[in-house]
């Protein structure tokens, strides 16, 4: 932690996550009905689900192991949203080209996590 980081807002792997995610809830409004209570809720519960974890890990740095806990958890939700990516791709729902660039995105923000996950003792207090 370089600069002392004060909230979850300030982290750059909150700040992808969370414009994803909005992106994704934009892109969903086009789904059809019938998906709902499927993809569309599954694709915006996952996505939204990667800000909170990192959110609460956040929260949670005055132990280590909570902390990446939470951040492992934020690691299983980032991998299901681009799995949930790819179905929406497959259905037509969304352009390849948007399914890619989210994927990249959500590529970023695991690696970002991952390095989290990785070296604790430069986030925890």
């Amino acid at each position: 932690m370089k600069q002392r980081i004060r909230t979850h807002k300030e982290l750059e792997v909150y700040q992808m996550a969370f414009a994803a995610a909005m992106k994704i809830f934009e892109l969903s409004k086009s789904f059809p009905k019938e998906e709902k209570y499927s993809l569309t809720d599954q694709i915006r519960r996952a996505s939204r689900s990667v800000c909170t974890n990192i959110s609460e890990a956040f929260r949670k740095r005055r132990y280590p192991a909570a902390f990446v806990s939470k951040l492992s958890d934020a690691e299983a939700e980032a991998a299901e949203t681009q799995v949930w990516l790819e179905f929406a791709v497959k259905c037509e729902y969304m352009t390849k080209e948007i399914g890619d660039e989210l994927d990249k995105t959500y590529d970023h923000i695991l690696g970002k996590i991952v390095n989290m996950i990785n070296h604790p003792e430069d986030w925890t207090l």
